[in-house]
């Protein structure tokens, strides 16, 4: 209704702007709709490109549809067949090589025309199917048995025989040693400590109860252990350890033992060596040198 003061018009541009907000919620349910749709589509979408499989596998851990090389693995004399990737780097073979023969890429040298390098491909250094790969290292074990100091040797076999019942109870030491001292024993002096003489050390048995003497060639670095049958001539620095020990009932002489490979069944057996001599050998033999 009209006035004259003008509350019609009033009253219809509050009805108006009463309906603006109307639209604005039709607009915006709208919105709602289109983006629930558009985010049901983008679900489904996802769903379906997660059932298949995709053109390029990410990981390292299948070789499937990557073109493979066949190779020869060469290491210590040995031959091992691998099947790589071709785009596989250097550093990736060095990895296969270590899980077929457990020796570390670090301390691998792998050869194929000259030293192969690690951040190239096999494709891009030209490796070609059946190729034969060289691989020079030695593994951590083989290391710490080269390195290790005869000290520490002679260490692990004392604790050892520390276990074990003295050894001229044992019966193969037995067989000898009743036997009695050889008729020509050389004297001992109990309680002094001498040089080895200029003169081979006789008067003494091997583990066969034969007769056996000592020749110290130091210029040569060599222990001549000599039989009435034959002269066996030992480089010290071969002599892994020597074992000795006083024999029961007659303390002024000792059984000895050249140890000349890595385990005990390489001990080479001597008995009635004379206490004052013992200590010389010892130093000898493991790089003690004396001087005369």
């Amino acid at each position: 209704m009209a006035t004259q003061d003008g509350s019609e018009e009033v009253i219809m541009e509050t009805e108006a702007k009463v309906k603006e907000p109307e639209a604005l919620c039709e607009n915006v349910g709208k919105g709602d709709a289109e983006l629930s749709e558009t985010v049901y589509q983008t679900d489904n979408a996802g769903e379906s490109s997660s059932t298949q499989e995709p053109a390029v596998s990410n990981g390292d851990d299948s070789d499937e549809g990557k073109e493979m090389v066949d190779l020869k693995i060469i290491w210590n004399k040995n031959k091992y067949d691998l099947k790589i990737p071709l785009d596989g780097t250097g550093a990736k073979l060095k990895e296969r090589i270590h899980s077929l023969t457990g020796l570390p890429p670090a301390m691998q040298k792998v050869m194929y025309k000259g030293l192969l390098p690690e951040d190239k491909t096999l494709r891009e250094i030209k490796v070609t199917n059946g190729a034969k790969i060289m691989v020079v290292g030695s593994t951590i074990n083989d290391v710490l048995a080269v390195n290790t100091p005869k000290e520490v040797i002679q260490q692990e076999v004392k604790a050892e025989e520390n276990k074990k019942e003295p050894l001229c109870r044992q019966k193969q030491h037995r067989k000898v040693l009743d036997k009695g001292k050889p008729d020509d024993i050389m004297p001992s002096l109990k309680g002094t400590k001498e040089r080895l003489p200029t003169v081979p050390l006789a008067g003494m048995y091997n583990k066969s109860g034969g007769k056996v003497r000592l020749t110290f060639k130091l210029e040569q670095d060599q222990l001549w252990i000599g039989t009435k049958e034959r002269t066996e001539k030992i480089p010290m620095g071969s002599i892994k350890h020597v074992v000795t020990e006083p024999i029961e009932g007659h303390e002024d002489y000792h059984m000895m033992a050249f140890q000349l490979g890595p385990t005990e069944a390489s001990q080479y057996w001597i008995y009635w060596v004379p206490i004052q001599f013992v200590d010389a050998i010892k130093d000898t033999v493991l790089g003690k040198w004396q001087y005369f």
